[in-house]
């Protein structure tokens, strides 16, 4: 089939589905995909089943979720958010686009998308267009790192060294923190040194929060960032924290909060927990009126471009597209040696 898109019939059941081409519109440009890369956290989240859009809607204008009113979620069509392609047409009204040029954005697993002009943004110059599918985990990362407010200095415990993770140990190096890069598989951890880290804790082993204290000096860190969506992760995030310090979670959390006891150290410390979420207004607390996530998106690909990030040796996977349920799959089970998988157009 020449255009197709990627379809969830339920939990675990990938199928691929005929896309008719749509119809190009007042400032609009028809992209054909290069590469489309998988998140290992909110995608899995759909192909488990675990995702709270699959039980809830969510009401944008109260920005709640809410009862489902009736159907089933599934199918799930055309999710993903890491897409690079080609600019294949462009209508006759739009100005700064052209055939042939290589943009990234969010149109989701499928071979062809028509998408607004504006959300179909040029590579930088020089860029490898396989990079490009960091800008959104990219500006996920990028935004639990401005959430965390850090100085030059601080002590940062990183929490998960998955591809955000790692991202986010790399942009608080950048930041000028000193980063303890937390994780309980060693493959990931050796990553975490090379973008950085001072130190790395493989959890299974021993305590983050006593590693942490030890390196700050018995204060604790002054920041931590938990980005593997663990309770039991987040509740040591909490630990490792000085008094009246900061723990942004920035990973998405599945069920009940099994693990996390508030009434330990969160309580007794005055722990301030914020939620970084890339989407919405005001992606960063705190940012108000200067970091939109445009900007945000925009940086990261800035850094990638000039040489301060380099995200290809996150890239551990590239398959065909057509093998996009096997791809899944690896992601499903979870193996260490197993980072950003990409699918190939």
């Amino acid at each position: 089939m020449s255009n197709w898109v990627v379809s969830l019939a339920g939990p675990r059941h990938v199928r691929l589905e005929p896309c008719p081409a749509d119809r190009l519109g007042p400032g609009q440009v028809r992209v054909r995909t290069h590469y489309s890369g998988i998140s290992a956290g909110t995608e899995l989240t759909l192909y488990r089943g675990s995702n709270p859009r699959l039980r809830k809607d969510w009401d944008a204008g109260a920005r709640m979720f809410v009862p489902r009113q009736a159907g089933s979620a599934y199918p799930v069509v055309g999710f993903g958010y890491e897409e690079v392609g080609e600019i294949v047409e462009v209508a006759p009204d739009v100005a700064g686009r052209r055939p042939g040029q290589l943009v990234w954005g969010i149109w989701g697993h499928r071979a062809e998308a028509v998408l607004s002009a504006a959300a179909a943004h040029p590579l930088p110059p020089g860029i490898d267009p396989l990079a490009a599918v960091f800008a959104r985990p990219g500006a996920i990362a990028l935004t639990a790192v401005l959430a965390g407010d850090l100085h030059l200095g601080d002590w940062v415990g990183v929490f998960g060294q998955g591809v955000i993770g790692l991202l986010g140990t790399r942009l608080a190096v950048l930041s000028g923190a000193r980063v303890v890069a937390v994780d309980r598989m060693p493959g990931r951890l050796a990553h975490a040194t090379g973008l950085g880290a001072r130190r790395t804790v493989d959890a299974a082993a021993e305590s983050p929060a006593a590693a942490l204290r030890a390196e700050s000096g018995g204060r604790g860190a002054d920041v931590c960032l938990e980005l593997s969506g663990s309770y039991p992760a987040l509740h040591e995030a909490i630990r490792a924290t000085a008094h009246a310090g900061r723990v942004v979670a920035a990973g998405f959390y599945q069920g009940y909060a099994h693990g996390l006891e508030l009434g330990e150290e969160f309580h007794h410390n005055r722990i301030q927990l914020v939620a970084a979420q890339v989407s919405g207004p005001d992606p960063a607390p705190g940012t108000a009126g200067r970091w939109s996530g445009t900007r945000i998106a925009d940086t990261f690909m800035d850094l990638v471009a000039e040489g301060s990030v380099d995200p290809l040796p996150l890239v551990s996977h590239v398959v065909d597209a057509g093998a996009v349920a096997d791809a899944l799959a690896l992601l499903d089970h979870g193996d260490g040696d197993v980072l950003q998988v990409v699918l190939r157009f």
